[in-house]
């Protein structure tokens, strides 16, 4: 489905990019770059992380939706503006409007993060939960936006949007000018447009790479089909990037300005936000870390220096805890076993022991002692286990074995 409009076909140049700028001076922050020693040493040149999650609103969206609501006539402004977002976007159009003077509704899915739902009204939107995904809550949006007059504010498809999260680009040129690679990740597409606009009207030999979750992967098809695709279900623990169509005005600048657009997987993606946590001391949602998912991929393939852009740090904190435990494991810093053994005193006992002795950290214990598939004098056994890399993952296992533990895969 296509959200634009005659006005939101224009074309997005410098000189808005700029214009942007100025409006933005003393709304949004000129946020922090930060360098890292650890993903420079492993690309090979200078890699530094420009910090978006440090935005006001915890995300670049601030940007793009001050500058739509301030472009509205004083009648639009007076209607009121809508918006639909799981998040950052809903975050960003409530305190643009609020600092506007502007009456917000934001639709959420019904499954949103509480605190994102509660920072959202707290910006002063008033908020309404409908349906289980974003296209079900942009469609209710969109129909009230007709019901009331209301402008409907689109996370990604309209020149102003692009326009304001250009601004981001203009902030690499000024702290980071011998940039060689611009990395940041792609959802509908606005930021990774926007900063294409004003990076290669001034420096066309930069090289801006988009990055996707494989599994909401749909501008590799549509730069193929060479139109908007829809991907069917997309799935990713990186919501901020989980969009099943690229906006149509973003599209064509990403066809155009973006040098090559690569995926992600999951498991790539929580190494990264494992390493922005402990490495950087970056608080990153996933869909912030997607850049650094991709050097950690790649490193060999990214022309230094190099920028990679944190689009933002809100992550609800039960999905930070899952995140980080995965992340963990695919390091091998983190084991799950379920073990059976001989139900009889001091079992336990002796079993934490040869952990023990191997250095294997225990975080939790489910001891099952009544289970129909249990043998009478059985007991089952689940540990979660801190460990120190792949190959001590395979020292625990193999010591457990030759104790006499059935190990159950």
């Amino acid at each position: 489905m296509s959200y634009s409009t005659a006005d939101s076909l224009r074309p997005v140049t410098l000189d808005d990019v700029r214009g942007a700028q100025k409006m933005l001076t003393g709304v949004a922050r000129v946020t922090a770059m930060e360098g890292s020693r650890h993903l420079s040493q492993l690309v090979g040149s200078p890699v530094h992380l420009k910090c978006e999650n440090l935005q006001r609103t915890g995300s670049f969206k601030l940007r793009g939706a001050y500058v739509r609501i301030a472009g509205l006539l004083p009648e639009e402004r007076a209607a009121g503006v809508v918006a639909a977002s799981a998040g950052n976007h809903a975050q960003g159009v409530a305190l643009a409007s609020s600092l506007l003077g502007v009456h917000s509704t934001v639709f959420m899915p019904n499954g949103a993060p509480l605190p994102k739902i509660s920072a959202t009204r707290e910006y002063g939107a008033e908020v309404r939960l409908h349906g289980q995904v974003v296209d079900e809550t942009l469609e209710a949006a969109q129909e009230y936006a007709a019901e009331t007059g209301a402008v409907f504010i689109h996370p990604f498809d309209h020149p102003d949007i692009i326009a304001g999260q250009g601004t981001v680009g203009l902030e690499i040129l000024d702290q980071c000018p011998e940039v060689g690679t611009i990395v940041v990740g792609i959802g509908g597409g606005g930021l990774a447009a926007g900063i294409a606009v004003a990076v290669k009207a001034v420096r066309p030999d930069v090289r801006i790479v988009g990055v996707q979750a494989a599994g909401a992967a749909a501008y590799p098809p549509s730069l193929a089909a060479g139109h908007p695709v829809t991907v069917a279900n997309p799935a990713t623990m990186a919501d901020g990037i989980r969009v099943g169509r690229p906006g149509d005005v973003p599209f064509a600048l990403v066809e155009e300005l973006v040098d090559e657009v690569r995926t992600v997987s999951e498991d790539q993606l929580s190494a990264a936000l494992l390493l922005c946590l402990e490495r950087a001391k970056m608080v990153v949602e996933p869909a912030g870390a997607s850049p650094v998912a991709a050097l950690l991929g790649e490193p060999g393939a990214f022309a230094g220096p190099v920028v990679a852009v944190l689009s933002g740090g809100n992550v609800d904190p039960v999905l930070l805890q899952r995140v980080l435990r995965h992340g963990m494991a695919a390091q091998g810093r983190y084991l799950a076993v379920r073990l059976r053994l001989t139900d009889r005193p001091g079992a336990l006992a002796t079993l934490l022991g040869v952990l023990s002795a191997v250095d294997a950290n225990v975080l939790d214990v489910s001891h099952i002692r009544t289970d129909p598939r249990l043998g009478l004098a059985e007991a089952e056994v689940e540990l979660h286990l801190e460990t120190k890399g792949p190959a001590h993952c395979t020292e625990v296992g193999r010591s457990l074995r030759e104790a006499g533990y059935t190990v159950i895969d």
